[in-house]
């Protein structure tokens, strides 16, 4: 498959899912479905996920698989809050950044160097990680006016939100987007809505972490430096015998994942709160893999994950009811989805359509869903994405496997 074809592939996806999803507002009338505030949440919510995913991605493309992704964002945490409430905001992500490369530099040591299984030191760094945060608390934060052992004290400043002018309501210029969604129209509101969410008070740190996405990919696969790097994940004895130094390359693709680990780690404390609290990240690292698993180790696909995800937890969040309407939207994916296969895979399509109907008749006979089932509506959206996509994924060849000069 070209990879025109691929982008052709993914547009009709995205329309058909925006057809689906604006019949299903218009049926129920739950507008919170493709509402500018649900968007601009889940924009919220799925930045530190997608860093974490970035994070994976660099790491995994050069080789070393890092679990540790977790125990990094808390140490960016830590980090951030302590350097955030001493010195400014800014200094606090500039040291959340520079934490996560310290946690980063001591998985490249232990992995790459050392040769400790990868699995193993990814572990250890998430246990090591909690222990570190909370006697770095403890140092940093007790005795402080409303801080203690497990939280700190509110960050010194703001980072400050753009709004696209006449778009979304910058600088006092209108807000055509805004009219569009009141309007209630077929499609043509849900769209302004979508696009709303992404242009209105959006963080000046979300937009550093949405330009990270490109750059990422212009990186690793349009420079010389990125086709090195992402060599020594997929051949490293290949890449050796042309002079590539894979051990470097490794430990560049680990520092750089340790730093991205370390910004969603205080973008939790600078953006999302204005305090460091114990257990602050709630396994967002490992769901920023679980994205990049989804994106099948490539950036837009792992932003693409980290929204999903974002966005799930965003419906929950803003109005639990939509979570209910969730059932119906599946319903008519379900369907969607077993009218393009029923021609080529017909056992497929027919599981789909059944998953479908028994959708349908959930959400036709109850008012709504179990609390229980609310909040763990993003991790039950986790285990379907990867179920889903498990079949066309393809990892780095190398990934976990450490190197030494002259292996075959």
């Amino acid at each position: 498959m070209s990879a025109a074809t691929g982008r052709h592939r993914w547009w009709r996806a995205a329309l058909v899912l925006l057809l689906a999803m604006s019949a299903v507002r218009t049926v129920t009338g739950v507008d919170e479905l493709t509402g500018s505030g649900v968007v601009g949440a889940a924009l919220r919510l799925a930045v530190p996920i997608g860093l974490a995913g970035l994070s994976g991605l660099w790491s995994e493309r050069a080789g070393v698989a890092n679990l540790g992704i977790e125990g990094m964002m808390i140490i960016g945490t830590v980090c951030g809050a302590w350097a955030g409430y001493a010195y400014g905001v800014w200094a606090g992500v500039v040291a959340g950044v520079l934490g996560g490369v310290a946690a980063g530099l001591l998985h490249a040591v232990v992995t790459v160097t050392f040769g400790v299984d990868q699995v193993v030191c990814g572990i250890a760094i998430n246990i090591l990680a909690v222990g570190v945060a909370r006697f770095m608390s403890v140092i940093a934060f007790s005795g402080l006016p409303g801080a203690g052992a497990t939280q700190s004290p509110p960050v010194r400043g703001t980072i400050g939100t753009v709004s696209v002018p006449v778009l979304a309501g910058g600088g006092g210029g209108g807000d055509l987007l805004g009219g569009l969604e009141r309007a209630q129209i077929f499609l043509l509101s849900d769209l302004a809505g979508i696009v709303r969410g992404l242009l209105h008070e959006v963080s000046l740190l979300t937009v550093v972490a949405v330009a990270l996405v490109p750059l990422s990919f212009l990186l690793l696969w349009r420079t010389a430096f990125g086709l090195r790097l992402r060599s020594a994940g997929e051949h490293p004895a290949a890449a050796d015998s042309l002079g590539v130094p894979v051990l470097r390359m490794r430990y560049y693709g680990v520092l750089v994942s340790g730093g991205l680990a370390g910004l969603g780690g205080a973008y939790l404390v600078t953006v999302s709160s204005t305090v460091y609290r114990e257990g602050q990240t709630g396994g967002r690292g490992f769901i920023g893999l679980a994205a990049m698993i989804f994106g099948n180790w490539r950036p837009t696909g792992t932003a693409a994950g980290a929204l999903l995800f974002g966005y799930a937890e965003a419906l929950q969040l803003r109005q639990a009811s939509a979570v209910h309407v969730l059932l119906l939207l599946g319903a008519v994916l379900a369907w969607a989805a077993a009218i393009v296969l029923v021609r080529t895979r017909l056992r497929l399509a027919g599981t789909l359509a059944l998953l479908g109907a028994a959708a349908f008749a959930l959400f036709q006979g109850t008012d709504s869903v179990p609390t229980q089932l609310v909040y763990a509506t993003p991790y039950l959206t986790t285990l379907l994405v990867l179920v889903t996509v498990a079949q066309r994924l393809r990892m780095p060849a190398y990934v976990g496997i450490p190197y030494r000069r002259g292996d075959a």
